[in-house]
């Protein structure tokens, strides 16, 4: 069963015109000690009546805090994923306080079969990283939304911002 998640990859530029995207630090006890491929972009399933734009909207809130600064999203396209999930993604410049995020929290038993449950952040931190970086960090079928936000852009580069 394909389980569909919509979320939005915010970009910005830094003062020297590299590319800059702000991902999320996954949260709960299985990331917790993990940095390679334990981030992604903010992002949440969403069900068959509900639109993917508003969906990445409210996923973006729920996880970072705050609603998603204005702007007309573009649609980089749907991705899969390893995990039989869809993932629309939409991408929009824009600033934002990653240091200030508030995310929503699951609940969940832990330790496994201690019969204990504990809240745990959906979103633990969030950063901003240039994309060679974010490309490491980010869950390996997430990727390929960094790659099309830099074609959108144009292929700048923090190495290379005239490129």
């Amino acid at each position: 069963m394909v389980k569909f998640s919509a979320g939005v990859l915010l970009y910005r530029f830094d003062e020297n015109g590299a590319l800059q995207v702000l991902i999320a630090h996954m949260g709960g006890p299985f990331w917790a000690r993990k940095d390679e491929r334990a981030w992604s972009i903010p992002k949440g399933e969403y069900g068959e009546t509900e639109d993917p734009e508003s969906a990445a909207r409210r996923e973006f809130h729920e996880e970072m805090g705050r609603p998603l600064p204005a702007g007309d999203l573009t649609d980089l396209g749907v991705f899969k994923q390893s995990s039989a999930k869809s993932v629309t993604a939409y991408a929009l410049e824009a600033d934002f306080d990653a240091e200030s995020i508030v995310s929503n929290e699951f609940e969940m038993e832990w330790p496994p079969r201690s019969g204990r449950t504990q809240l745990f952040p959906e979103v633990d931190r969030a950063a901003w990283f240039d994309c060679a970086t974010a490309k490491l960090k980010l869950v390996k079928g997430q990727v390929p939304i960094v790659d099309r936000l830099q074609a959108f852009v144009g292929g700048r580069t923090q190495s290379n911002p005239n490129q």
